[in-house]
């Protein structure tokens, strides 16, 4: 009789307990203090024993990799209920105010998202899952006459750009300040906001090559 390989087994209901414990002291650790905190640190967090961290995530890539795959489940969440609101423009707002919450609460994916090499894949990664939903989000504004024609999906990722710089900059004087400046840049995204933008948005092989810039690759 064929058996099932041990690492296609559930994990036993203790072993899950265990690695539930792991991802949530990583979450806060990482959320609070950047990725730089070490697994012995997690596991001590965790209040559990540092080999038992290490047999469930051999190394801090393998538990960085498994929360990464949850913010992108969450801001595909985003995406899908912003998809859903009746209001196509609120829900634009919504999409772009909730997906940069999560990035300024979070030091932890903040790092990750402008880490080079691994975390540039999983940028390139988390873009190709969420970009359709976004793209759709941005269509249906665009069709209900509220977004300007001129926005693209290839705008989202300097949009946050935009925004993250003044996150760093004003962090200790107002971390809410970025909400300001993203109404200022909704308002000049509404099909009746005057003027005309100057030039076009970039083709996504040239978004592809400034994320890849910005995490330290020629």
């Amino acid at each position: 009789m064929a058996t099932v390989p041990e690492t296609e087994r559930p994990l036993r209901r203790d072993a899950e307990r265990n690695r539930q414990l792991i991802l949530e002291a990583a979450r806060q650790l990482f959320t609070e203090r950047g990725l730089g905190v070490g697994l012995d640190e997690i596991a001590r967090h965790a209040g559990l024993g540092v080999g038992t961290v290490y047999r469930r995530f051999p190394d801090k890539d393998q538990l960085i990799d498994a929360l990464f795959e949850e913010r992108i489940d969450a801001i595909r969440e985003i995406a899908e209920r912003a998809l859903a609101l009746e209001d196509p423009w609120e829900g634009l707002v919504t999409l772009l105010t909730e997906s940069i919450a999560l990035q300024v609460g979070d030091r932890g994916l903040k790092e990750l998202l402008v880490r080079s090499d691994s975390g540039l894949e999983r940028v390139c990664v988390a873009r190709d899952r969420i970009t359709p939903l976004a793209e759709a989000v941005m269509a249906r504004a665009a069709g209900a006459g509220v977004l300007r024609p001129e926005i693209a999906a290839q705008d989202v990722p300097f949009l946050h750009m935009m925004i993250g710089a003044v996150v760093d900059a004003a962090r200790e004087e107002d971390p809410e300040l970025w909400r300001r400046y993203l109404a200022l840049l909704l308002a000049g995204m509404r099909a009746d906001a005057e003027g005309s933008l100057p030039v076009p948005p970039l083709r996504e092989d040239q978004v592809r090559a400034v994320i890849g810039r910005t995490h330290g690759r020629p």
